[in-house]
């Protein structure tokens, strides 16, 4: 087993660990989690020796290999699968031996067969499979990768290692949906002790036995799932608030006492008494709050429907079309997440949809006065890391005064104290923010994210659920946090063989599908007539009726908004013919989104129908 027994350790003078202690069980896997800036890393670099410990023990048996996740292999001309299966130095180092004694050729045989070396390729191109790469690539040279992607042959040879502590740092950051859902199983079926920096909900609740909790500069051992973690600190912290609340009923009686009697000379030793017990009363405090993290959005203006269709349209690079037959429509009320394997096109069809990426056939049509904000991954890393918060804001917005530009900062969770701090001094997390903030400081109405979540400890990511879902502009949604696509996307898109659709299951079944433990809904389709509905189907498209109804209604309270702005007879007055052609063809183009809601509406209408009777 792990143990940490009374652990400390300082930054700068600045205590990190102060008398931390925890016992990890052999072969549990634990989720270590706590706010940004606490020391998980930190900790991580204690356990594997690299840093010398303040006080305290942190020890393991002698005969365990630690493994994690340092950095990225490097870009050399080995192929992924031999670097991958020279992350096992012992079989390496057996198969590369020239022995020519026959005892030790039968050493090195039996030992070979003990770890299992003769299957040792297929094991390592199965984790490189499921962490998103084809068996062609598996086969290329490092050096034809991204950093990003080698940072993912760097988790595939640790996991091809085995080691008897396996330590992950955030190793969902550089993973997409597909790749982070196979690790969560990987990681519940691992033989060995696994602790694991995440913070991604779904994650801890299915692949963790445990949760240890950085803070206050110790640690807590909490058995079970993140939410059970948390339900139950949270029921602690009730008992806590309500003792809390006794005892300052408690002590301001006694005060009350020895104020009103301690000058009576009758009172004065039973005042002296209570003075004591005031003096021994063990004040009980609460864990201290931490600073919540905010997203305040800029709310834009309400355009005419759909604010984004496409039609026919495809789109690629070089000439060479990734995405064909484009027929998508996008309305300001949509919450849409992108599903789909690494490379099929997600990050391309974002482009398309912030006019990143020129559409290369067919007909895309969008609002004359359509602003959208893009947020990915690679914006942190073009942050000037020599300028402020304050002065990448006053950029963007020139003519606004300081203490606006600080109090949007402060709506992004970036107090005064960043706000005036180099951008290269900053935490992942809040260049993050500061992206955020970035992207959305002109109220889009169309706001993209693609993978807005890495560096977001999980306080922040639930203030960025809260913020989206009262966003009133349409969100569209790349991630690898299930917990986040599920609490906010209402609508799947499907991104795959070139083509993007709706997708009819929930992100459970994707999941499944994904992890083969379910066929594809296609398969299930083959003989319509012959399944029997499941009331979930029947809920899912209630509910896809009750949304199209809802679009529906909205479109004509835009619809008697207009008609009454042209029934006004000053609009028709001479000078203002200009004016009157605009506001008809906003009529026009209502009236025609109205159709097309009403379409969907019989469709989905329609669709019920026929589930229920089947």
């Amino acid at each position: 087993m792990l143990r940490i027994e009374n652990v400390s350790y300082s930054v700068a003078g600045r205590p990190l660990l102060e008398g931390a202690s925890a016992t990890i069980p052999e072969g549990h896997k634990v989720g270590l989690v706590g706010r940004n800036g606490t020391g998980k890393t930190t900790l991580f670099r204690l356990i594997r020796g690299e840093l010398v410990l303040d006080g305290g023990d942190i020890s393991f048996p002698r005969a365990w290999r630690v493994g994690g996740v340092a950095q990225e292999v490097p870009g050399n001309e080995v192929s992924l699968l031999d670097t991958v299966l020279a992350a096992d130095t012992e079989r390496a180092s057996l198969m590369a031996e020239q022995a020519t004694d026959p005892s030790r050729i039968a050493e090195i045989q039996t030992r070979l067969a003990d770890i299992d070396a003769w299957s040792a390729e297929a094991r390592a191109a199965t984790i490189l499979k499921g962490l998103g790469f084809t068996d062609a690539e598996m086969h290329q040279p490092c050096s034809a990768f991204s950093g990003g992607w080698r940072m993912r042959v760097a988790l595939a040879g640790v996991l091809f290692s085995e080691p008897d502590l396996l330590l992950l740092d955030e190793p969902t950051n550089y993973l997409d949906l597909e790749g982070a859902l196979w690790l969560e199983s990987y990681i519940a079926r691992y033989p060995h002790t696994v602790l694991i920096v995440s913070h991604d909900r779904e994650l801890l609740n299915r692949s963790v036995t445990g949760i240890l909790h950085l803070e206050n500069k110790g640690l807590t051992y909490w058995t079970g799932t993140y939410d059970q973690f948390a339900k139950a600190r949270a029921a602690k912290r009730a008992l806590l608030a309500a003792e809390a609340k006794k005892q300052d009923a408690r002590r301001a009686h006694l005060q009350s006492f020895v104020d009103r009697f301690k000058a009576k000379a009758s009172k004065a030793r039973q005042a002296q008494s209570r003075v004591k017990m005031l003096e021994k009363m063990e004040t009980i405090r609460l864990p201290e709050d931490a600073a919540r993290t905010v997203f305040t959005f800029p709310e834009p203006e309400e355009l005419s429907p759909p604010i984004v269709a496409t039609e026919g349209a495809s789109v690629g690079y070089d000439g060479q079309a990734v995405l064909t037959k484009l027929d998508l429509r996008i309305d300001q009320d949509d919450r849409i997440a992108l599903l789909g394997r690494n490379g099929e096109g997600k990050s391309t069809l974002a482009k398309l949809l912030s006019d990143r990426l020129p559409a290369m056939g067919g007909q895309i049509t969008k609002s004359a006065k359509l602003r959208v904000g893009f947020f990915a991954q690679h914006q942190v890393d073009e942050l000037r890391p020599e300028e402020t918060p304050l002065q990448h804001v006053a950029r963007a917005l020139p003519d606004m005064a300081p203490p606006k530009l600080r109090a949007r900062l402060a709506g992004f969770g970036l107090g005064e104290a960043q706000a005036d701090t180099e951008v290269a001094r900053l935490s992942g997390g809040q260049k993050a923010r500061l992206s955020l903030l970035l992207a959305t400081y002109h109220a889009p109405h169309l706001l993209i994210l693609d993978e807005p979540t890495n560096h977001l400890d999980i306080e922040s990511r639930e203030a960025l659920m809260e913020a989206l879902t009262a966003y009133s502009g349409a969100v569209i949604l790349v991630s690898h946090d299930m917990h986040l696509l599920s609490m906010v996307a209402d609508r799947l898109w499907l991104v795959k063989d070139g083509r993007v659709s709706p997708y009819d299951e929930d992100l459970s079944a994707y999941r499944k599908m994904l992890l083969g433990q379910d066929k594809p809904a296609k398969e299930a389709k083959e003989k319509p007539g012959k399944t029997k509905p499941k009331p979930a189907d029947i809920a899912a498209l209630r509910s896809e009726v009750k949304t199209c109804e809802a679009r529906v209604t909205k479109i004509e309270q835009m619809r008697d908004k207009l008609a009454k702005k042209l029934a006004d007879p000053e609009l028709y007055e001479d000078g203002r013919a200009g004016e009157l052609e605009t506001w008809n063809k906003k009529y026009a183009e209502v009236m025609d989104g109205l159709r097309r809601a009403e379409a969907m509406w019989m469709a989905a209408l329609e669709k019920l129908e026929a589930a229920q009777k089947a």
